[in-house]
């Protein structure tokens, strides 16, 4: 995370991008706020949920949320994958 000027595309004056990849690169999971939600690139930017291969829009709370909502989809999609009983 990193402190930004708030603008239309950081409302919360926060910059962030977390991330869980796999072995070969694919991202299973992700939380930003960086591009429009849609498939599109036209559209508002929005914080939003990466989560294997479909992406939703986030409610940005505060950091705490943020890094706990990051923490049980990585483990949600964990056990799905059989990496974590």
């Amino acid at each position: 995370m990193t402190l930004v000027p708030v603008s239309r595309e950081k409302p919360h004056g926060i910059d962030y991008s977390l991330t869980l990849h796999g072995p070969d690169g694919e991202r299973l999971v992700g939380f930003d706020n960086a591009h429009p939600v849609t498939r599109q690139k036209r559209g508002e930017p929005q914080d939003h949920r990466h989560r294997l291969r479909t992406i939703r829009a986030y409610k940005y709370r505060d950091a705490a949320t943020l890094l706990a909502d990051f923490w049980t989809t990585v483990d949600a999609v964990l056990r799905e994958r059989g990496v974590i009983p």
